[in-house]
């Protein structure tokens, strides 16, 4: 079994063969390398698999033996810096390890999405480039969770956001992507500088970087008052500035809607299991540190709890079927971030794992539905990902569609799926701790049922709007907006259109298919052209089976990766391998990992958040749904075109607008970092500019030109004899000796 550990280090550079023979083969024999892609994209996939069997062999003798695993390697030793290298296996370890790639007991996420890629990027010019920047990625994000010190984890932790910024601005002739990855890597970076000075702030405590000397001096010191508790708050908040950056906490979150601007397979991985679970893991690492700090606990869980709501606001009246998504992640890692803030560490590692699967689901389902619709509305982000252009898909990706609803479910906290009984934990754990942030976090879980099931209905019910859509992006095409936000009056409306039925059904979006002239239908459904042997259609169609292998894989997961984490003391249902597996970890900052609970009671405080989650489901179906009977019955589309002709905008109305205003500009914020950050930062360049030409500049320029002109004024007073250069040169060393 040691001789297992001993070799453990081999784990992060297993995908780094593929880099860098990708990088070499592009520099030496570029035709070659390009004519076996597929090859590469196969090994990448092989290597990853081959980390995976490595790491579940890992995690298994991990849950068997209960203990943890560290080896050292001295790099530099003298009288004032020591410097080690190693890698520590231990419960956070493998499970963090699991997650970044798998197929085995956990480690799936990072395989499937390799998988998912080689055919959703088969046909992009960067294809070779892709699983280069895809290996490097997971190569530095496995490094970073087996560091065994805080050096380690920082330069993994850069080699992780140098990778994001590659992933995220893969397509950079895009402006939109150029900015997305600027914005994501200078948002970082502040988090990263509070992370390197927390680091040396705590070695100035300490006097090291490895884990263990680390608690237990920081502890004994901060119990005999042996160091100031605000010098050392202060480095643990900037350690958390760090965490707060790379998993998009508030007020530093700003970088994540617009990564989604790369591919969306790099999307399923920095949001389920990458970059943005780094910051967790580095506040789950460092938490025996941060428990033996006072406030720390307070400021990480009142942020979580600040972000999860923020989230959730931020996405209930977008378009974007990625960006709702990585909003949705936002709210998600809030949840976990006050988890650990409130010091449920099991919930926090369970909703990591069960969110992990869900959102890499949802995300890869995402790309599927992109996938189908890209050659109906072209291959821009702006139309394709247009939730406004999609509705109907059921008819034409109904494994997609299976398979997204399953995923939403679960992340609606739904029984019996994943994320149900990972996040009811949280909501418990959450009630006892406080109050308000219970109530918050509650009421939060609602809107994540609404939000994310009006993705659902906004994507799959009804028909689809594309056809009866100018979507040219034009102000005449305001009848198809989303009616709940909508933003424009409609022009020249014909309400019959908005009350008109198929199969006894009400669209929302005002379209009937039915009686549309046939001609016309003819025209739509039989444009189709060939292109070599590929039949392009107008209608959607469904992903190849290399994309929804993935997704059934997920879904497995999906629906039975929360047994690992059900334990009630009856021991009727005793899945509870979790527990155990962390029991290592949790001894170090003294909490229990085993509290089972009563079955009953369990289920009885599951009732009011399942009813939570329902209701959300419930209101985003009347809004957002196809119900004939109901809008019949209270017949609320003829009084909403009545009021919104006739009378003004009643309280409701104003009170929709100032929700849509708030989440479609994303709270305002991205608007108070572009005025007062960003702007003032340009005018201070601007005035660093002026004063280093101006002033720096011009004093070095004038003493240059100043001494050119002296020279040649002086250079005619001595007629050219060297006489009287003499006696110029000794007056004017007799008058300065006489004057000083």
């Amino acid at each position: 079994m040691e001789h297992t550990y001993q070799y453990a280090w081999i784990i992060p550079f297993l995908p780094l063969p593929v880099t860098m023979s990708i990088g070499v083969g592009l520099l030496l024999i570029p035709t070659a390398t390009k004519k076996i892609r597929r090859m590469w994209a196969f090994t990448s996939i092989l290597l990853l698999s081959i980390a995976m069997v490595f790491s579940a062999n890992l995690s298994i003798q991990q849950i068997n033996g209960s203990f943890i695993y560290q080896y050292i390697w001295s790099w530099t030793i003298n009288n004032d810096l020591s410097l080690e290298f190693g890698h520590l296996i231990d419960p956070l370890t493998s499970i963090m390890s699991i997650l970044i790639t798998t197929v085995g007991l956990l480690r799936l996420v990072g395989i499937l999405v390799l998988i998912y890629s080689d055919n959703y990027m088969s046909h992009d010019q960067g294809y070779l480039r892709f699983f280069a920047y895809m290996s490097f990625f997971n190569t530095s994000m496995l490094g970073l969770v087996t560091s065994s010190n805080l050096i380690q984890i920082y330069i993994f932790w850069e080699l992780v956001g140098m990778c994001s910024y590659l992933l995220i601005g893969f397509w950079f002739t895009r402006p939109t992507a150029a900015s997305a990855c600027q914005k994501a890597f200078v948002t970082n970076r502040v988090g990263d500088f509070g992370l390197l000075l927390g680091i040396l702030g705590f070695y100035w405590i300490t006097g090291s970087f490895e884990f263990r000397d680390l608690f237990e001096i920081a502890n004994n010191l901060i119990h005999n008052n042996g160091i100031n508790s605000l010098f050392a708050t202060l480095c643990a908040s900037l350690l958390f500035l760090g965490a707060v950056a790379k998993s998009a906490q508030f007020p530093l979150h700003v970088w994540l809607p617009d990564a989604m601007e790369g591919p969306t397979p790099i999307s399923a991985l920095i949001h389920a299991a990458t970059m943005v679970a780094a910051g967790i893991f580095l506040v789950a690492r460092l938490l025996p540190l941060f428990i033996a700090i006072p406030y720390i606990m307070n400021f990480i869980s009142l942020i979580g709890v600040i972000t999860l709501l923020l989230g959730a606001t931020l996405a209930l009246a977008q378009r974007d079927i990625k960006r709702s998504l990585a909003y949705s992640t936002m709210s998600q890692l809030g949840y976990i971030m006050l988890a650990l803030g409130i010091g449920s560490y099991r919930a926090a590692l369970f909703h990591l794992i069960t969110h992990a699967y869900s959102k890499a689901l949802l995300f890869l389902g995402s790309g599927s539905i992109i996938h189908s619709m890209e050659p109906i509305v072209g291959y821009s982000p702006e139309k394709s990902q247009n939730m406004v252009l999609m509705g109907g898909l059921t008819r034409y990706v109904p494994i997609t569609r299976t398979t997204f609803l399953l995923g939403t479910l679960s992340l609606c906290g739904i029984p019996p799926l994943a994320c149900f009984w990972s996040k009811d934990e949280i909501l418990n754990d959450s009630w006892l701790y406080s109050p308000i942030f219970a109530i918050i976090a509650f009421f939060t879980a609602g809107l994540t049922a609404f939000y994310m099931f009006r993705v659902y209905l906004l994507t799959f019910d009804g028909h689809l709007r594309v056809h009866f859509k100018n979507y040219s992006s034009t102000k005449n095409s305001s009848l198809y907006l989303i009616s709940l936000w909508g933003k424009e009056r409609p022009r020249g409306v014909n309400r019959n259109l908005l009350l008109s039925t198929t199969n006894n059904k009400v669209s929302f979006f005002s379209k009937n298919t039915s009686k549309i002239d046939n001609n016309v239908r003819n025209r739509i459904r039989y444009f189709s052209t060939y292109f070599g042997n590929k039949y392009t259609s107008m209608y959607p169609h469904e992903s190849d089976n290399t994309m929804l292998f993935p997704l059934i894989i997920l879904v497995i997961f999906t629906l039975f990766i929360g047994s690992i984490g059900i334990h009630f003391d009856e021991g009727i249902i005793d899945f509870d391998i979790l527990s155990k597996w962390l029991t290592p970890s949790t001894n170090l900052f003294h909490v229990g990992s085993d509290y089972p609970v009563n079955s009953y009671e369990f289920f009885t405080n599951a009732i009011f958040s399942v009813s939570i989650g329902i209701l959300g489901l419930f209101i985003a179906y009347i809004f957002y749904g196809s119900t004939y009977s109901f809008f019949k019955n209270l017949d609320l589309i003829n009084f909403f075109v009545i009021v919104k002709g006739t009378f003004k905008r009643t309280f409701l109305d104003q009170i929709k607008n100032v929700i849509y205003n708030w989440s479609y500009n994303r709270g305002y914020i991205d608007s108070f970092y572009t005025r007062f950050f960003t702007i003032g930062i340009r005018g201070l360049t601007e005035l660093t500019q002026f004063f280093d030409r101006r002033i720096i500049d011009g004093i070095t320029n004038g003493v240059g030109i100043t001494s050119f002109f002296i020279g040649e004024g002086i250079k005619y007073m001595g007629g050219g004899r060297i006489s009287s250069y003499l006696f110029l040169y000794l007056s004017s060393v007799s008058i300065f000796l006489f004057i000083y």
